[in-house]
């Protein structure tokens, strides 16, 4: 029963140790530069995962990403400065609100296009629909159609 409680104790250990080593741990001087540590990290993208957040992912860019935005933060600078440097280096991607330019236009108004088209298109569709003529049945297609539904009920009913 020793060695039992003896491994139980050290798989403990050890699996604690793992999960104390995903928990980042910042010491900020006051209360509003943590603030603003956690705004930025929380708007800005992170480059390897797919629309997380740098707060968000465990990505070994993103953890790299946090501690730069802390270095600068503690260094004194703006968070201009700061987006300003991300975006010279990695591009406007890193912005979960890129700017409108001429390269990210199709960002912007690709959706609008996209939904004006698709209501052009049910427009037309539902309008054409609505002006379908029906035409009314002869008596010669009446006296068949008649013809078919009496054999049809005599199919069923025997």
């Amino acid at each position: 029963m020793k060695a039992f409680s003896s491994v139980l104790l050290f798989l403990i250990t050890v699996l604690s140790l793992s999960v104390q080593a995903g928990i980042e741990v910042r010491q900020f001087p006051d209360s509003r530069l943590e603030q603003r540590y956690y705004r930025l990290i929380s708007e800005l993208r992170c480059l390897v995962c797919q629309n997380q957040s740098l707060a968000d992912s465990n990505a070994d860019l993103a953890e790299d990403l946090r501690d730069e935005v802390f270095t600068m933060l503690l260094a004194g600078k703006t968070d201009q400065e700061i987006v300003a440097f991300l975006v010279d280096r990695y591009g406007d991607f890193v912005l979960y609100r890129p700017p409108v330019k001429k390269i990210t236009i199709a960002l912007w108004l690709g959706p609008f296009v996209a939904l004006l088209l698709g209501g052009f298109v049910l427009w037309r569709i539902s309008r054409a629909r609505s002006l379908e003529v029906t035409t009314p049945l002869t008596d010669e297609e009446r006296q068949r159609l008649k013809k078919l539904l009496q054999q049809d009920q005599g199919e069923t009913g025997q």
